[in-house]
Order: C-alpha cells, then structure tokens, then sequence
C-alpha cells in the first residue's frame, strides 16, 4: 500500500525510469539453460536500485541481496540475527539505545572497506532525502545515528521502539558506500554497490544480472553462481509461458491462480508447485467519514454479509485463506476477532438489524472501488463478488468501479471513495507492521479513522516491549477494538507460490513471511 508499505509498488517517475532503463550496461543473453545462472522472473518490477527510494517488492527483492543490513532474517525466522553486524543490542533499560559491532573484514563488492561511517552515512542519507517513494516513514522514532569508532553503531531513538531491530533488518536498513552515493540526492545512474551476497552486473527494462560477489563476509553462502532476474511487466500469461516454455527456472510474484492450478494439476513433472507461507493480506477499507458507510451499522451489516470461504474458493481457487483480523496467521499476536464477532458465515438477520440501527429501511446503494493495475486483475473479480454477496442478500444494491492506481491514490487520500480496497505486505513480521501504520492520522489507509486507545496507549505500550510475547494481550485487545468498530474489513491473507523446474532446488527456503527472496538459497543441476 504504502505510499509507505514497499510492497505496493509506485509508478516510475520519468526521471528515474530512465535511469533505470539505461541501466549498468546491456542485456545479458543468459537462459534457463545456462548451468551456472539460475533463472527467476517474475511480474513485479524494480522500481529503483537505491534503497534511499526503492519501496516495492522487486526493488526490496535486490536490495536484500546485494545490500547487507546490520540484521537480517535467517530462512522461516520471524526474529531477525546478525547479519553485517556480530552482535546487536538494547543497551538501555528504555529501548531507546540500540548499539551494533560489526563484523571484521566487510567490504563492498567495488573492495572498499564498509565501517560504522557507511552505516551512519546510510541511515543519514535516507532520512535526509526523505524520497516520497523510500523507506524513511519507517523511522519517525529515529533521532540519530552516532559511529564512535570505525566498528561501533549507536542509534539513538526519540521513544521506545522493541521492533527497531526488525525495521533495520528489512531493506530499509540496506547499507551503501559512502564514497559512492550522494548525501542529498538519489544516484540516478541505475547502478548499486553493496556489500550483500551478490553484485549487480547489468539492468535492463527486462533483465536484472547477478553475480557472486566475492567480496561479501556474512552470515550465508550462495549455492549458485549467479541469478538472472527477468521482469514481465505485470503479464501473467507470459510469466506462465516462459516457465513452461523453460525460457526460465523459477516463475516467482504473479502468477494467477488458474495458472497455479493448472500446472499443479498437470502430469507434466517437469513443473513443481512450490508453497510456502506468507503474512500478505487484503482488506476492505471503509472512509468513516463517508455518508453511507460512515455509519457503524452500515459497515457491520457488510461484515455480517461477506462470505469469505466463498469468496476465496470462486476468485482464488485456494491460493488463498480466509482473514478475519488485521494481524494475519502466523503473525504473534494474531486473533479471529472477526470471525468471533460477525461469523463465517451470512448472517441476513444480524446484517438488516444493524442496518435498521443505522436508519435504513430500505436497499443501501454503495459503490466498491477497485484498481487491477495494483493488485492484479483478480482484485476486480473479487469486488464483483463481494457486490453479489451483497447484493444477494436484499439489503444492497452494490456495484463496482475500477481505476488505474495513480486516479485511485489520489481519489482516496480526496475523500472520494466509501469503500475501497487496499492491499498490505508487511515490511518485517511482528503485529506492529499490521497495526501502527493502519490508525492515527496520516495512516496508510486514508480512511480518516481515528482511535486513541490504539494510537495513544496500545500502540506505544506494544513498541516499548521488548518481550514481544508479552505484547499478545494487548494486540488483541487492538483486534478487538477494530472488529467492533470496523473501519476496515480483513478478507483474504495469501498464500506463496512459486513454480519450478525439476532441476531447481531451494525455492522452499525462499517463501516465508519475511518477505525475503533469497537468491543464494538456490541451486541447480
């Protein structure tokens, strides 16, 4: 979503779209047959090389291989670990000082030593931009960055904050050269220079080329020689074509749902069908301050209403599960507020009595907004759906609208839409990613919902624990509060996939609710 959420990818600006279609240098002729390069490609774009902007799923997904972070999340781990760093800690008893040491001997793939300064100048150089499509939102707690010598980090925080440790272990945290990029703007000339497992040959419009970077000391080893990232633009039908053309290894990111079933019901093993788990979810969104859903009652009787099971069977065959709370399974913390509030099922009674609550006595007109140039063009089908269950049940007379993303953007921070649909991928697994973005004013949502039990006392109470296991009570208590009083609707929490080759081994390790792509987890032979 985000204008702060990185995995709802911002158009190009014309700036650095040409930037990025120049590139590092040409196209590389690499195919699935190559031995010694896997081939992934995927629907997603990179938005941007420079982790001082980039805020997308494909951007993300090359920041955390050629970039190193202080901290990183090992394969199926929700707590992040040493990466760039040997040791990282709270050495306050407040959670307002954070100290790193890094490892000995890191270096950049160009052999420039990386010290504490390259961390610092990092994190300064992110907040000094401050790019409209970066990561910098992640950091309002963030007050300074201090390096008292050449292998000590110290940050210090304006508030208590336990899941910092998270934030600079995401791609947010990616750390750069100091002698390669400027302080005050975004390198503009499509390149990177990291210190990650891998460098950054070429990039293209098409392609993306990596190779091993010799230069890296971490906590992995790659099992490859290199990976080759081809982008297709958002067309599924040709994603799934190169996959069982074997033009490529690993088809990764857009896939539609009949594409998945159909190669998982085909004898042809060749293919493989590999799941794995993922903290993605979608959310009906409601403007509180509109005429029609403006009204608790109004929202409630939709809640009363969806079908998500069904909802889940028609649109995504299975590729996705029923959500019913904003912290998604797997996430601590997550409850089924919603399911112990409106049920499973259609309740028409329940739904018309809330509706007569609201003072309607008659058909609620309603419009759903919708954008397939964001979530894909599943999303207008699920609307469509979610209107007929609606519709279906006397009390509605709802219809669907669809809108390319940049109009949408605008029309809902305007105000323009009572219902709409947002999707979120979080940026590190812990609840705060499913709920401090959500609510207060200047939300990701832009729904103009507000509630100060959650902004003033849940949500600080929550960041200031360390122990996170000891924050379940009051997340569910915010799940509770939510599903009371419904300023957005969870629907649906998805599902991984990837499709393979036979020959192609490691995906598994590489689909988990981090969100991390890890190229060196893959091999071939």
């Amino acid at each position: 979503m985000k204008i702060r959420n990185p995995w709802l990818a911002l158009p190009l600006s014309s700036g650095l779209a040409a930037a990025l279609l120049t590139g590092c240098g040409s196209e590389s002729s690499g195919s699935a047959d190559d031995s010694d390069s896997v081939v992934v490609g995927m629907s997603d774009d990179v938005v941007a090389t420079d982790p001082a902007s980039g805020y997308d799923p494909g951007s993300w997904l090359l920041f955390n291989n050629v970039f190193q972070s202080l901290l990183s999340f090992p394969k199926g781990a929700t707590e992040p670990e040493p990466e760039a760093a040997k040791k990282c800690g709270f050495t306050d008893q407040q959670t307002k000082v954070y100290t790193c040491t890094l490892r000995q001997g890191l270096k950049f793939s160009n052999g420039n030593a990386l010290t504490s300064k390259d961390v610092k100048f990092s994190f300064d150089r992110m907040m000094n931009i401050n790019d409209g499509k970066g990561p910098a939102l992640m950091f309002p707690m963030l007050d300074r960055v201090e390096a008292p010598n050449a292998k000590t980090v110290v940050f210090k925080l304006k508030v208590p904050d336990a899941t910092f440790p998270s934030k600079i272990a995401s791609g947010a945290g990616s750390i750069v050269d100091h002698r390669e990029y400027p302080a005050n703007k975004l390198r503009a000339d499509g390149e990177a220079v990291g210190s990650g497992p891998y460098k950054l040959d070429s990039f293209s419009k098409d392609e993306a080329v990596f190779a091993v970077n010799d230069s890296y000391h971490g906590s992995v080893k790659p099992k490859n020689e290199g990976v080759t990232l081809r982008f297709f633009h958002g067309d599924r039908k040709a994603l799934k074509q190169a996959i069982t053309d074997e033009k490529i290894d690993v088809a990764y990111r857009g896939l539609a749902a009949a594409d998945i079933s159909d190669i998982q019901q085909d004898n042809d093993r060749k293919l493989q069908v590999v799941e794995g788990t993922s903290a993605e979810v979608q959310h009906l969104v409601f403007n509180v301050k509109d005429p029609v859903v403006g009204k608790p009652g109004v929202r409630k009787a939709i809640a009363y209403l969806l079908d998500r099971e069904a909802l889940v069977d028609q649109v995504y065959q299975g590729t996705a599960t029923p959500l019913y709370s904003i912290v998604p399974a797997g996430i601590g913390g997550h409850n089924t507020a919603f399911f112990d509030t409106y049920g499973a099922r259609p309740q028409r009674d329940k739904a018309s009595a809330a509706l007569h609550q609201a003072g309607y006595d008659s058909k609620v007109r309603l419009t759903l907004w919708s954008t397939p140039s964001r979530y894909g063009p599943a999303t207008d089908q699920e609307l469509r759906a979610i209107a007929k269950q609606l519709n279906a049940s006397g009390l509605f007379e709802a219809d669907v609208k669809s809108v390319e993303f940049e109009q949408y953007e605008k029309d809902i921070k305007a105000g323009k839409y009572g219902v709409y649909v947002k999707g979120w991928v979080p940026d590190y697994p812990d609840p705060d990613n499913f709920t401090q973005p959500f609510f207060g004013k200047g939300n990701v949502l832009s729904n103009r919902y507000e509630n100060d039990t959650i902004t003033e006392k849940i949500i600080p109470a929550t960041a200031a624990q360390s122990d996170r296991t000891s924050t379940d009570k009051d997340y569910g208590r915010l799940q509770d509060l939510v599903a009371a009083e419904v300023p957005l609707l969870p629907v649906w929490q998805a599902k991984q996939y990837a499709v393979v080759r036979e020959n192609v081994y490691g995906v598994e390790s590489c689909l988990d609710a981090s969100t991390v792509f890890r190229f060196w987890e893959l091999s071939k032979d």
